[in-house]
């Protein structure tokens, strides 16, 4: 196609990942068969369970369909391959509830789109083992964006700087379902907090972690402070990144107002 020329609007569509397409609902269901027996919600929420509870390896086309009681070839009547069912399982439990607009400060509604973000890494532990491969353009991840950019719909923004502040949330949120999922895990292992924390191994850090190999981190070790052996006095360290953080956008959007 030459430069002068744009694909039409079905050429755009078509040219869409399949896994795309499905999630949007454009590619069309299979015929044969009885009529409701079999949709790709119910492949998508079956394999979603298998997911949660043996996790993400254990999910195969085949286990999927002796899940739902149909062959494996059943399944590739719907989707084409395992890596989009796992594209369609991703987006599905991005999908989270969106609380409708309640005039609360928006530092408020950005702690709780960041909690929602958490609490999708905890409820499904495997959705941080799927890579990201590209900008979200399945639904339910914008959805979620969308929300984001509501909170920030008067700020004195140009639409570049609004998605960034996106990215920055969005970023900050894997990183903390990502630690929290983990130490959910260790837990369900039988390990305990104390463990996870380093607690437990206060004492042999403070005989390992030398001052004259370790300058800086020393004093920190030597304090408690490394290993949580004494109650801190800032509270939760990843509620007190996101305060940070928001105290950065609320200094830019003052220092934009200003401008």
């Amino acid at each position: 196609m030459s430069n002068d020329q744009h694909p039409t609007d079905d050429e755009a569509i078509q040219s869409l990942p399949e896994a795309v397409r499905l999630s949007w609902g454009i590619v069309k269901q299979p015929r044969r068969g009885p009529k409701g027996e079999l949709s790709i919600a119910k492949i998508v929420d079956a394999a979603i369970a298998i997911a949660d509870r043996d996790g993400l390896s254990a999910v195969s086309m085949s286990r999927v369909a002796g899940a739902l009681g149909f062959t494996t070839m059943s399944l590739y009547r719907y989707m084409t391959s395992k890596e989009d069912l796992l594209l369609l399982m991703q987006d599905k439990v991005s999908d989270v509830p969106i609380p409708p607009e309640s005039g609360q400060h928006w530092r408020d509604e950005m702690r709780a789109y960041v909690q929602a973000c958490i609490l999708v890494f905890r409820e499904h532990p495997w959705f941080g083992d799927i890579p990201i491969k590209g900008i979200p353009i399945m639904p339910g991840t914008l959805r979620i964006i969308d929300w984001v950019l509501r909170i920030m719909r008067d700020f004195p923004l140009n639409e570049f700087e609004k998605m960034s502040f996106v990215l920055l949330l969005s970023s900050y949120a894997r990183a903390c379902g990502l630690i929290a999922r983990d130490m959910a895990l260790s837990m369900r292992a039988g390990n305990s907090e104390e463990t996870f924390n380093g607690q437990s191994y206060t004492a042999a850090m403070k005989q390992l972690v030398t001052e004259s190999g370790f300058p800086n981190l020393h004093p920190i070790v030597m304090s408690g402070a490394y290993t949580g052996e004494i109650e801190s006095p800032i509270g939760d360290d990843l509620d007190f990144g996101l305060e940070r953080i928001l105290d950065g956008i609320e200094h830019y959007l003052e220092t934009k107002r200003r401008m």
